[in-house]
């Protein structure tokens, strides 16, 4: 008889750890309302389809949201669209269309790709073109108190007016003013004074502001949604290793000079994808569409990989990879085939394996928390003949309970087993499976090898088990 599993089961409610890229220091999260938690992450930027690599930072807070909900009472978590670029305004102008037909196509888009990943929605989508406003009366604010300046139709932030700046990034302020990698124009009283308010050519999208006409900088744009939406200083901001500076740097200085308090108490950063152990670039021609990844492979296997390295490591992507991920998903699902019997209550959301939320509140150890996934499914592979009636009701539930966390083994197994097979294909395979039970039963070896073998070229592959011949597609 095996060891009861109730210890194994028993929810212990694990302080979640969280990685500060400001302090270059893990501690115990400790949010500003434990009854209410605040998250913002930087969203995209709605003027073509996304490649894989915007792709990380969606799933790996999503995770973070899923813990968070399960820990505290309320969690707010707002991701931003950036509607309003230079880069869509480009894409309109080649188009001959406004530029709401391009963000409006790409945030549908954007919304598509999330659905194939399994990203639960967040509380709040914010718009840059609904928050003019409010990044008018930033901006305004910033003025008032002597952190920004206007010159030619432009508002500019004083980088020099803010004793902190650098502070995220770990940069030198001297070095940055000396070296900024920026236009360093006429009107600009230091080089890495950035831009809050830029004027529109008349053929250019333009809002009306106190500077004139005019669209806003990209980085104050997220300062004014985050303070609509969460207020003066939120808990958490997260977003790409490549956001660290100059965006979230300048974010930092914005909100901290504008509303006088510190902006975010926790830093989060993920890592960016190599495609091959190349970084991923459009000048390599190594970009992958997720909506062209999806058309290859179930959206949980491209969820898998990114959650594959912990989310601070760089993540390298390749068909080895890819074939890994399938392999993984296979064997976790196929422990939940063989407890397909076994009725789960509606209500599980207590049944996480105390390793399990260990593991996944150390700093979102993802690939922790995945190996006892494994432990556990390998455990009830095992142990299924011994268990009593409970202790697989238990053990079925922590395996989707945990999976849930992360956003995995959602799916009906025999589905994720039938691939791609339509209605047609699926009722051939299992007319021929019964026709392969009878010659069994009838000691027609022969003819039972042969629809083996027919069903193998079509890349089914049968496994024989006490209760019946189970398949699955091969990809």
């Amino acid at each position: 008889m095996v060891q009861s599993r109730v210890d194994i089961l028993q929810y212990v409610r694990f302080p979640v750890k969280l990685y500060n890229t400001e302090t270059k220091t893990k501690a115990d999260f400790i949010p500003i309302d434990p009854n209410h938690v605040t998250m913002y992450v930087c969203g995209p930027t709605v003027y073509n389809y996304c490649h894989i690599g915007n792709f990380r930072p969606p799933v790996v807070f999503d995770v973070l949201a899923r813990v968070l909900r399960a820990k505290y009472p309320k969690l707010t978590y707002v991701r931003n669209i950036t509607d309003i670029d230079d880069k869509i305004n480009a894409a309109a102008a080649e188009q001959g269309v406004e530029i709401s037909h391009i963000t409006e196509k790409f945030t549908q888009a954007y919304h598509d790709d999330l659905a194939v990943l399994d990203v639960l929605p967040t509380d709040v989508e914010p718009k840059v073109t609904e928050h003019v406003a409010d990044i008018h009366a930033e901006i305004q604010s910033l003025i008032d108190q002597g952190h920004a300046y206007e010159a030619q139709g432009h508002v500019l932030f004083s980088v020099a007016s803010y004793p902190g700046y650098g502070e995220l990034s770990k940069r030198d302020p001297d070095e940055l003013l000396a070296g900024a990698r920026v236009d360093v124009a006429a009107y600009k009283r230091d080089p890495g004074d950035f831009v809050l308010w830029k004027p529109s050519a008349s053929d250019q999208p333009g809002w009306d502001s106190p500077w004139g006409r005019g669209r806003p900088g990209w980085h104050i744009e997220c300062t004014a949604m985050a303070a609509k939406h969460l207020g003066d200083t939120i808990d958490i901001h997260g977003g790409g290793n490549d956001l660290v500076f100059p965006h979230h740097e300048n974010e930092r200085a914005q909100s901290t000079c504008s509303h006088g308090a510190k902006f975010v108490n926790y830093w989060l950063h993920n890592g960016l994808i190599n495609m091959n152990q190349e970084k991923m670039s459009k000048s390599l021609g190594n970009v992958l569409l997720l909506k062209d990844l999806a058309t290859q492979m179930p959206g949980e296997v491209i969820r898998y990989i990114l959650l594959s390295a912990h989310y601070r490591a760089p993540l390298d992507w390749s068909d080895d990879v890819v074939q890994q991920a399938k392999n993984s998903l296979d064997r976790l699902y196929g422990v939940l085939r063989k407890m397909q019997d076994v009725d789960v209550p509606n209500d599980i959301a207590n049944h996480i394996p105390a390793a399990f939320d260990a593991a996944i509140s150390d700093d979102l150890n993802t690939p922790k928390a995945l190996a006892e996934l494994f432990a556990l499914a390998k455990q009830a592979n095992a142990s299924q003949a011994d268990m009593t009636h409970e202790e697989k009701v238990n053990i079925k539930a922590a395996l989707l309970q945990s999976g849930y966390w992360l956003g995995l083994l959602q799916a009906d197994p025999q589905a994720w087993f039938e691939g791609d097979s339509n209605d047609d294909q699926a009722a051939d395979i299992e007319r021929l499976i019964a026709e392969r039970a009878q010659a069994k039963a009838d000691k027609n070896w022969q003819r039972a090898d042969e629809i083996r073998d027919e069903l193998a070229a079509k890349k089914v592959v049968l496994e024989d088990g006490p209760s019946g011949t189970i398949w699955r597609i091969e990809n």
